[in-house]
C-alpha cells in the first residue's frame, strides 16, 4: 500500500468516525430560549423590517480589514531565512504605516464611533 493511499485511508476513517461521533455526543434539550428565532439583537416580537444602521456593516468591514493584516504579516518569520530581510522587514512595515494611517483616518471621520 503506498503512502497516499495510506493517507487517504486514514483521512478517510477519521473524518467517517468523527462525523459518527458528532451524532452521538450532543445533548439536544430544546427549551423555548433555543427555539425562538434570533433576529441580530433586535426584539423578535417586533416588526422584521427596521432598517440596520450602516455603521454595523463599516464595523464588520473595518473588522475584516485589520484582521487580514495578520494573515499579510504570518510570512514575516520566515523572511529572516532571505537572502536580504530587510526587504521583508521594509514591506512589513510599509503594511502596518498603511493600515495604521487607514485606522488614523477612519478615526478621525467618526467611522469608528458606534453611537452618534
Amino acid at each position: 500500500m503506498s503512502l497516499i493511499s495510506t493517507i487517504l485511508l486514514i483521512a478517510l476513517v477519521l473524518s467517517f468516525i468523527l462525523t459518527i461521533v458528532s451524532f452521538w455526543l450532543p445533548q439536544m434539550n430544546p427549551d423555548a430560549e433555543k427555539l425562538s428565532p434570533y433576529e441580530c439583537g433586535f426584539d423578535p416580537l417586533g416588526s422584521a423590517r427596521l432598517p440596520f444602521s450602516l455603521r454595523f456593516f463599516l464595523v464588520a468591514i473595518l473588522f475584516l480589514l485589520f484582521d487580514l493584516e495578520i494573515a499579510l504579516l504570518l510570512p514575516l518569520p520566515w523572511g529572516d531565512q532571505l537572502a536580504n530581510p530587510l526587504h521583508t522587514f521594509l514591506w512589513a512595515s510599509a503594511v502596518l504605516w498603511l493600515l495604521t494611517l487607514g485606522l488614523i483616518y477612519e478615526w478621525m471621520q467618526g467611522g469608528l464611533e458606534w453611537a452618534e
